[in-house]
């Protein structure tokens, strides 16, 4: 690290859990983010501010009036830009050596599948369920680490699915696939502001943890965040061996 990194990274670099050795694994790290909507304009930000050396963040949508509620990367004069451009610029405002990709890109398997080898971390921050299932599948195929958040209402949920661990759940462990599944958005049932905030932020303290290699990341774990009552809740995960994406009979 040169001068202006040592001061811009002390505060991290007097935490023994970090020091210059965990600063240096973010400052080579790169994080793919999946979603520039509520719960990435949390994450993002952070893992930006915190060294992560490259970023990729994937969105295919546009912002409107009704993103500026939540999310906090876009502004008033960000309306009708792409939400990955409009993401990018806050990114590079918060910290110019921080290499940004904006792809303005829907996700399907083949874009996954291209991004997907070449990261360290995957963070889903989506609100589409089968999208979700998606990453899921790719990830596990890669044995990536995914860092899965979801809110809606005033509930969110967040977990580490680590796939280079075989004792480690996946995604569909924890919620299988549904071809029935009826999905619901924050457009219908509507969004409590500050919760994706939450939700996000955790998600960028579980990326930072698994990049750098300290703590307990919340592999193993979903935890639970109800914003009515504050309370949070903890659910144990456990593989599931007939899982039709990680289970023994699913290669």
């Amino acid at each position: 690290m040169n001068d202006e990194q040592l001061l811009r990274y002390s505060r991290h670099l007097l935490l023994d859990d970090i020091d210059i050795a965990g600063q240096e694994r973010l400052l080579n790290s790169h994080v793919l983010i999946i979603g520039a909507g509520g719960l990435g304009s949390a994450c993002a930000p952070y893992l930006a501010a915190a060294g992560v050396g490259k970023i990729t963040l994937v969105d295919h949508d546009h912002v409107e009036l009704t993103n500026l509620q939540r999310q906090i990367m876009h502004q008033q004069e960000s309306i009708g830009m792409s939400k990955v451009a409009s993401g990018k610029r806050f990114l590079k405002s918060l910290n110019p050596t921080c290499q940004v990709e904006a792809l303005e890109k829907r996700v399907d398997e083949l874009l996954l599948k291209a991004l997907i080898g070449e990261v360290d971390v995957v963070v889903d921050c989506t609100d589409n369920f089968s999208t979700r299932h998606l990453i899921n599948r790719v990830c596990v195929s890669y044995r990536k680490v995914l860092i899965s958040g979801a809110a809606l209402r005033f509930d969110g949920q967040v977990s580490v699915f680590d796939f280079r661990n075989p004792h480690s759940p996946c995604y569909a462990c924890v919620f299988p696939p549904d071809p029935n599944y009826v999905e619901t958005n924050c457009a219908s049932l509507g969004i409590f502001a500050p919760l994706v905030g939450i939700i996000g932020t955790i998600a960028a303290a579980q990326a930072l943890q698994v990049i750098i290699g300290f703590g307990e990341p919340l592999i193993g774990r979903l935890l639970i965040w109800n914003a009515r009552t504050t309370q949070i809740d903890e659910i144990k995960l456990t593989r599931h061996h007939a899982c039709p994406v990680c289970g023994s009979g699913a290669h």
